[in-house]
């Protein structure tokens, strides 16, 4: 099936960066949004993103006006009937994802897709929500997404084939990299990463080293690029907590589990750069 036209639901952070690469690989994107003051929050901070890469000389002035000629947004679910594939990037609220695919379903031509770029919530939950169930499947994109290469793509024990093949050569022409995953909790990346920061935040509860240390032997004994709690502040200990708490809630295994300083700094509203304090403090711009 040829892919086209593209929804996104959502143009915040995530939402935004899947309008962005999809308009640059030449496809037509409508996202939706909230209200209209958020549509035009969206669309001013794609234009802004756009005119950043103009001024970096990663793009030239024509191109930014072509991609942004093929971006457009709205308030209404209804205007998706035209789109070969959606792409749901909304908050990770499992009722709310459920009731957007069973509205989806019913606005959407038979032959759309419908993904979610969730990372933590239950795939095959939203597809049996639809008539469509083989159409559906996960494409979970990585934060910041016009720079990062990496897209799960996610298939319920309902996806079929021609679903997974399609959207997996969508992801390519979005310059991006696919990889399969079953769907199951936190998919690839997150299974392995979430317990990896939890340790690590033992570790220093624990009192064997300092943040600065931990963060230090990470980097320069295994070459990740940055330590567990520069990224852990980066990613959003409120976001970090949620998904383990996902995690814990599905498998029930101790190291899923968050671990106690992580739930109080979560609650003392020290949730990393947004906040500007996480593990470490951050000046404010």
């Amino acid at each position: 099936m040829a892919i086209t036209n593209v929804g996104v639901i959502g143009c915040g952070l995530m939402g935004a960066g899947i309008v962005q690469v999809s308009a640059q690989a030449g496809f037509q994107v409508l996202f939706v949004e909230a209200n209209d003051e958020l549509v035009k929050r969206g669309l001013a901070r794609l234009r802004e993103t756009l005119e950043g890469l103009v001024a970096k000389g990663k793009l030239d002035a024509r191109a930014k006006d072509d991609v942004l000629a093929r971006i457009a947004g709205t308030t209404r679910l209804d205007d998706l009937k035209a789109c070969d594939l959606v792409v749901e990037a909304m908050t990770e609220n499992q009722p709310l994802k459920n009731e957007t695919f069973a509205k989806l379903d019913r606005i959407c031509p038979p032959h759309a897709i419908l993904a979610t770029n969730t990372s933590s919530c239950n795939v095959t939950a939203m597809a049996a929500a639809t008539k469509r169930a083989g159409q559906v499947l996960g494409l979970h994109f990585f934060n910041p997404v016009p720079l990062m290469k990496l897209v799960e793509v996610v298939r319920t024990i309902l996806t079929d084939e021609a679903t997974v093949k399609a959207a997996t050569q969508w992801v390519g022409a979005v310059g991006k990299t696919p990889v399969q995953a079953k769907d199951s909790t936190a998919f690839i990346v997150n299974r392995l990463l979430v317990p990896y920061l939890l340790d690590a935040i033992r570790v220093y509860e624990g009192g064997l080293a300092s943040l600065e240390d931990i963060d230090a032997a990470m980097k320069l004994g295994c070459g990740y690029p940055m330590g567990p709690f520069t990224l852990l502040d980066l990613v959003g200990l409120d976001t970090t907590m949620y998904v383990a708490e996902v995690m814990f809630e599905e498998f029930r295994e101790p190291r899923y589990a968050p671990p106690p300083l992580l739930k109080r700094m979560v609650m003392a509203g020290q949730l990393g750069r947004k906040t500007g304090k996480g593990f470490y403090t951050y000046a404010a711009k």
